[in-house]
């Protein structure tokens, strides 16, 4: 296969991911409504510490390699902080809708690149910090904080989106000495431990239709990650991170259709100006890992 192939299937690859997790943030928004969000994360993270399990056992060395990681403490924040975020996103969906949340949440990228200078020590440029900047006006517009009607959950996945950037920064980091594999192990196992407490406690009775579902959202969970992993293993990151955008299209026609959400004028142009400030900042990575590799 040539690189023109992985490429293309690459792309092909992030937009069935981006495709499978915006289906599951629909069925997450309808089971959190109808239940609630802890046994919704909970049993997600059940089914996905139970795929992780299996792949390390039937991996060379089995559980025990999986385990083994030189950043123990920061593997449980890892995990620890992407339970905490998903919480804090499924509850943005039940109060804000999927289109503004969606909308809201694509600044992590900029947030990753903000971040990256003081976590992994890397330099971020002025034409960076012109896009991140760019990007937060994008957010202003989106929220309107001068309007008046700025609701105070407006700001959830703004929240939700500083702790996975953080959350991605962190798995760079640990990737200096971890396999990906270690990380995978431990993001399914610690998330499973974290979320069980509150889950089993809010526990409630599910109708059979809606295990269904449930059972889809985990099913989506895994497709989708194995899509993900696929496509980065197929072609560059720089060239198909793009694509994953295309969650936004998706989530706004669920939102529209399913849930009767409105797409308002300042929504689309604030993400628009998000989405723009997102992949010029992927371009000047491109840049810069081009010539870095000249020398």
């Amino acid at each position: 296969m040539t690189a023109t192939q992985n490429t293309r299937a690459g792309i092909w690859l992030m937009i069935a991911a981006a495709t499978i997790f915006a289906a599951q943030d629909g069925i997450s928004r309808h089971l959190a409504e109808t239940y609630n969000l802890w046994i919704v994360v909970m049993i997600r993270f059940w089914a996905f510490a139970g795929f992780v399990l299996i792949v390390a056992a039937r991996s060379p060395g089995g559980i025990r390699a999986a385990a083994r990681t030189g950043f123990p403490w920061l593997q449980l924040a890892r995990g620890v902080i992407l339970v905490v975020e998903i919480w804090v996103m499924v509850l943005a969906f039940t109060k804000l809708g999927l289109i503004e949340s969606h909308a809201v949440f694509t600044i992590y990228p900029l947030l990753v690149a903000a971040l990256s200078g003081p976590i992994l020590g890397e330099k971020v440029g002025w034409r960076r910090w012109a896009a991140i900047a760019a990007g937060f006006c994008g957010v202003l517009i989106i929220l309107q904080p001068g309007s008046g009607v700025l609701s105070p959950w407006a700001l959830v996945p703004l929240l939700a989106s500083l702790m996975y950037a953080v959350y991605s920064l962190l798995t760079r980091y640990v990737a200096r000495r971890d396999a990906a594999s270690v990380s995978f192990f431990w993001t399914g196992i610690i998330c499973a431990v974290v979320s069980t407490p509150l889950g089993l406690w809010h526990w409630q009775e599910m109708t059979a239709p809606d295990w269904g579902l449930m059972a889809a959202l985990c099913a989506m969970g895994l497709a989708g990650h194995w899509a993900q992993i696929r496509a980065y293993a197929l072609a560059e990151a720089s060239s198909i991170q793009p694509f994953a955008y295309f969650q936004l299209v998706i989530v706004a026609m669920i939102g529209l259709v399913l849930f009767d959400e409105v797409l308002r004028p300042n929504v689309v142009v604030g993400a628009g100006i998000v989405v723009a400030a997102g992949l010029f900042t992927l371009w000047r990575q491109r840049v810069r890992e081009k010539q870095a590799a000249r020398g």
